[in-house]
């Protein structure tokens, strides 16, 4: 109540204001925003990341329902237009601006990205009769230590939710005892691994097992792998590799090390393609054509201190994984791919005999590939089951009403 209260005469003090409110403003306050079809869902990411996390399941969602997108940033909002999307960004926690908001969009289910949970919306969407469902939720024990001081606010709001996912098993014991309710719980989703998940690498190319892939290099790291690789070469005829800097603006410097090597190449900048020996990948957009044509993928920011890249891209794409030591960055993941026969971590000064040892073994490097990729979807989840649940849920909710003024539960 003491929330409901205070947001309540902040509303009405901001809607005094909102004449001299700008664009933005103003769809914080509800008072503009896109036209939308009724009955369709609402869709909430704080910013960039959490929304190109959920990307898979937006996608989805919009190819059966009218969809619109909230965000609490305006690089978010501009994410979400640039990708066709009805967006705005998402109204203030005040009864005024969330039921204006509620007015124009008449969402039949909120979906809501990780922990963005507000009192005024999750009670006004309920008295609206829109479902509540909430995607990748995070709860730490540090987090829940700080909501359970709040039992009579934080209680309702998850008392509220209709379906929730949750990224670990903690998370989820968490808010069950901060007070979800077990119904509510659906299969568990990594969304950040969910858009890597939906990668269909096909059949294997022929002599994809003899094209190493250095993916997202730095400074320090391309001189290891080119002189890896040629010693490889020696020892493997017809090895061929494509070295993708992880800034193709380093293109320059990059051809001149390997022109120092008397190394035939050609860059793809310039109109080089596939057949080359090497390949300086210096170009933004491509990496899914390199990780086809690779049966070996060389993860960058491994060699060089830069806590190593994902590596569950390659892994999507069926590639053998050697990585060199320094992955504090992605540790869990590249000790699980490890544990899981997917990756194996190679110092420099074995990295020539790593390459040569796996592109001569195509069936140990086809085994490591499939194994990088099960592990991946084994952890990504499935989004399948969740996008029922909220299909059901929007088509058992009869089109919203708006009901002014009810009370909210």
């Amino acid at each position: 109540m003491i929330w409901r209260s205070a947001s309540a005469l902040a509303g009405a003090a901001l809607g005094l204001a909102a004449p001299l409110a700008g664009g933005d403003w103003r769809e914080r306050l509800g008072l503009s925003g896109p036209a939308v079809a009724p009955g369709g869902i609402w869709l909430h990411a704080a910013s960039v990341g959490e929304l190109t996390s959920v990307a898979v399941l937006a996608r989805a969602l919009a190819q059966e329902f009218p969809l619109v997108v909230t965000t609490n940033s305006l690089t978010g909002r501009d994410l979400a237009r640039r990708l066709g999307y009805a967006c705005a960004l998402a109204p203030l926690d005040v009864p005024q601006a969330v039921a204006r908001f509620l007015d124009r969009a008449r969402p039949r289910v909120m979906v809501t990205v990780e922990n963005e949970l507000w009192p005024n919306r999750s009670a006004l969407a309920t008295a609206r009769g829109v479902a509540q469902v909430v995607v990748g939720a995070r709860m730490s024990a540090r987090s829940a230590g700080r909501w359970a001081r709040l039992p009579r606010l934080i209680g309702p709001v998850l008392g509220r939710i209709d379906a929730l996912s949750a990224q670990d098993e903690a998370s989820e014991a968490r808010l069950l005892a901060l007070g979800l309710r077990p119904e509510a719980l659906a299969g568990r989703l990594n969304l950040k691994l969910l858009g890597p998940s939906q990668v269909g690498p096909g059949e294997d190319a022929p002599g994809r097992d003899r094209v190493v892939l250095a993916a997202s290099t730095h400074e320090g790291e391309e001189t290891l792998v080119l002189d890896a690789f040629a010693a490889a070469r020696a020892a493997v005829p017809g090895l061929r590799l494509i070295l993708a800097p992880r800034h193709p603006e380093r293109g320059d410097a990059v051809a001149a090390l390997i022109a120092a090597r008397g190394l035939e190449y050609a860059r793809r900048s310039r109109g080089g393609g596939l057949d080359a020996p090497l390949l300086l990948a210096d170009t933004l957009g491509e990496m899914a054509l390199w990780y086809r044509a690779a049966g070996i993928c060389v993860t960058g920011g491994s060699f060089a201190d830069h806590g190593g890249h994902t590596p569950w891209e390659p892994a999507a794409w069926r590639c053998a994984i050697l990585h060199g030591p320094h992955v504090a960055n992605q540790a869990d993941a590249y000790a699980a791919l490890a544990a899981a026969g997917g990756a194996e971590a190679v110092g420099a000064g074995g990295l020539p005999a790593a390459l040569a040892d796996l592109a001569q073994d195509g069936t140990r490097q086809r085994r490591m590939g499939a194994a990088a990729r099960a592990l991946l979807l084994a952890r990504a989840g499935d989004p399948a089951p969740l996008l029922a649940r909220i299909r059901r849920l929007a088509t058992a909710r009869a089109q919203p009403d708006i009901m002014q003024g009810k009370e909210p539960r």
